[in-house]
C-alpha cells in the first residue's frame, strides 16, 4: 500500500502545481498590465506630442513593467493560492484527499516549497534586477521629460518652439510644404524685436537626415534695427527686399538626448543591499558628527566668554556679577552694550542651531530612505510567503473557486496589507518608529494570521461557515434570555 501511495501523492502534487501555475501567471500579468496602464495614464501628458519613436516608448514601458513586480507578485500568489484551494474544496477534491489519508499539511507542502522558491527569487530580484530596471526606467523617463514637443507650426498661431525665433504662418497648403503669409521674429541676438522677416509665400522642408528645417521664402522683406552701442540715441533702420531667401533652423534641440546613467546611480532606489547598508552607515556617521559639532558650538556660547568682545571693565566683572545687582548699577551705555552683545550672541546661536537642525533633519530623512529600501529587499520575500500562508488555508476553508469570492477576498487582504505597509513606511520617514518596526509591521501582522488560518484549515474549522456564526450568536442570545428570565422570577419571588 505504501508503494502504491507514493506515485499517487506525486501525481497529486503535479496536479496541484498545475492548478496553481495557471492562475498565478494570469493574475501576475493582469496586475502588471493594469499598473502599466495606470502609468501611461499618469504620464500621458508628457509622452504625447513629442514625436517619440516606438522603440523609446516600448523601452520605457518594458523597464516600467519590471518596477511593478514588487506589487504584482504578492497579490498574484495570494489570489492563485485562494483559487487553487478554493477550487479543490468546491469540487470536494480536498475531501477525497483527506479520505485517502493525505493531510492538508502534505497537500499544501508542494505549493509551500514553491512559494519558498519564489520568495528566494524575489529577494534576488529586489537586490539585482530591480535596481538595474529602476535605473533604466528613471533615466529614460527623465530623457523623455526633458525632450521638447515635436515641431508643430499651425496656421495663424505664433510658434516659439524654435529657440531664438517666433514664427507665424497665415496658411499652410494641403501638401504640408507650401506656406502663405509668413512672419518671422529673430531673437537670436537677444536684443528684442529688432529683426523681422515678412514674406508672401514659401516652402517648409526638412533635410534628409532630419537635423535641419529649411524655410525657403519668396517675395519678402527684411526689417532690422541696429542699436548703436556708442550712441543709444541713434538707432539705424534697415529694410531689404528679396525675391528668394533660405533660412536654416537647427532641429537638434527636438531630438531626445540620452543622459549619463551615472547621474542616477547614487539614488537610494538604485542600490543593492550592500550599497544601501554602506550608504546608511555613512549618513549615520555624518549625522552623529554633525550633532556633536552642534552640541559643542552651542556649549561654547554659554561657557566660553572669550568670544564676547566687551570693554575691559565689563569683561572682567562679567563672570562674577549678578544681572540683578551689578548690571543695574552700571552706567546706561555699558548696560546697552552688554544687552546688545547678548542679543547678538542669541541671534548667532539661533541661526547656527536652525541651520544645523535643518541639515541634520535632511540627513536623517535620507538615512531613513536608505533603511527603508534595505528592509524592502527582504520584506517582499516574506510577504510572498506570508500571503501564501493566508491564501491557501483560507481557500480550503471557504471552499469557493473561480474569480468571484477569491478575487474579492484577495483584493481586500492585499489592500489591508498595502495600507499597513504604507503606514509603517510613512512612520519611518517621519522618524516616529524604527525602520525594522515600520517596514516589518505588515508581515508581523499577517504572518500570525496565516499560521492561525493554517491551523484552522488543518483541523477542519468552520470559521467561514455562516451557520456556525448563527449558532454561536443564538447561544449567546439564549443565555442572555435565560439569565433575564431567572432574574425576573427571583424578583417576583421576593415580592
Amino acid at each position: 500500500m505504501q508503494i502504491a501511495k507514493k506515485p499517487l501523492v506525486k501525481r497529486l502534487y503535479l496536479l496541484i502545481l498545475r492548478s496553481y501555475a495557471g492562475p498565478a501567471l494570469a493574475t501576475f500579468f493582469i496586475v502588471v498590465f493594469v499598473l502599466l496602464m495606470q502609468f501611461l495614464w499618469r504620464y500621458v501628458d508628457e509622452l504625447v506630442g513629442k514625436g517619440l519613436e516606438w522603440d523609446v516608448i516600448f523601452q520605457l514601458m518594458f523597464y516600467a513593467s519590471f518596477t511593478f513586480v514588487p506589487m504584482a507578485l504578492p497579490i498574484s500568489i495570494l489570489l492563485a493560492s485562494l483559487m487553487t484551494f478554493g477550487n479543490l474544496g468546491e469540487r470536494y477534491e480536498l475531501v477525497a484527499m483527506k479520505a485517502a489519508g493525505i493531510s492538508l499539511r502534505k497537500i499544501m507542502m508542494p505549493l509551500g516549497l514553491f512559494s519558498l522558491l519564489i520568495s528566494v527569487g524575489a529577494y534576488y530580484y529586489s537586490n539585482i534586477v530591480f535596481p538595474y530596471a529602476n535605473l533604466k526606467f528613471r533615466s529614460t523617463l527623465y530623457d523623455v521629460r526633458q525632450k521638447k514637443l515635436a515641431l508643430n507650426i499651425r496656421d495663424g498661431i505664433f510658434y516659439s518652439g524654435l529657440q531664438g525665433f517666433v514664427i507665424r504662418i497665415g496658411k499652410k497648403e494641403p501638401d504640408g510644404a507650401s506656406i502663405r503669409k509668413v512672419m518671422i521674429y529673430d531673437h537670436s541676438q537677444v536684443q528684442g524685436n529688432n529683426k523681422l522677416v515678412l514674406a508672401d509665400s514659401g516652402r517648409m522642408e526638412k533635410t534628409t537626415d532630419g537635423n535641419f528645417l529649411l524655410l525657403t521664402l519668396y517675395n519678402g522683406t527684411n526689417y532690422e534695427e541696429s542699436i548703436n552701442r556708442s550712441n543709444s540715441d541713434q538707432i539705424p533702420f534697415q529694410r531689404t527686399s528679396f525675391t528668394s531667401e533660405v533660412i536654416k533652423f537647427d532641429l537638434s534641440q527636438f531630438k531626445m538626448t540620452h543622459s549619463d546613467e551615472e547621474f542616477f546611480k547614487n539614488a537610494y532606489y538604485m542600490l543593492n543591499v550592500k550599497q544601501l547598508k554602506y550608504a546608511s552607515d555613512s549618513v549615520g556617521i555624518e549625522v552623529t558628527q554633525r550633532v556633536n559639532q552642534l552640541h559643542e558650538s552651542l556649549m561654547s556660547y554659554f561657557t566660553n566668554y572669550s568670544h564676547i568682545h566687551l570693554t575691559n571693565s565689563v569683561y572682567q566683572n562679567l563672570p562674577r556679577m549678578k544681572p540683578s545687582a551689578r548690571l543695574e548699577n552700571s552706567p546706561v551705555l555699558r548696560r546697552l552694550e552688554v544687552a546688545s552683545i547678548a542679543l547678538d550672541i542669541a541671534r548667532n546661536t539661533k541661526s547656527t542651531f536652525e541651520y544645523n537642525r535643518q541639515l541634520i533633519k535632511e540627513k536623517v530623512e535620507l538615512k531613513a530612505r536608505y533603511d527603508i529600501e534595505w528592509h524592502r529587499k527582504f520584506t517582499l520575500s516574506f510577504a510572498c510567503f506570508a500571503l501564501f500562508l493566508i491564501g491557501a488555508p483560507l481557500g480550503a476553508i471557504i471552499r469557493k473557486g473561480g474569480l468571484g469570492m477569491p478575487l474579492v477576498i484577495s483584493v481586500l487582504l492585499f489592500v489591508a496589507y498595502h495600507v499597513i505597509s504604507f503606514t509603517g513606511e510613512k512612520s519611518v520617514r517621519s522618524s516616529v518608529t524604527d525602520p525594522w518596526k515600520g517596514m516589518w509591521m505588515s508581515t508581523m501582522i499577517f504572518l500570525p494570521i496565516g499560521i492561525f488560518l493554517a491551523y484552522k484549515a488543518a483541523t477542519d474549522s468552520d470559521i467561514m461557515d455562516a451557520e456556525s456564526y448563527k449558532l454561536f450568536f443564538r447561544k449567546i442570545i439564549n443565555s442572555i434570555t435565560r439569565k433575564k428570565t431567572s432574574r425576573d422570577e427571583n424578583s417576583d419571588a421576593m415580592q
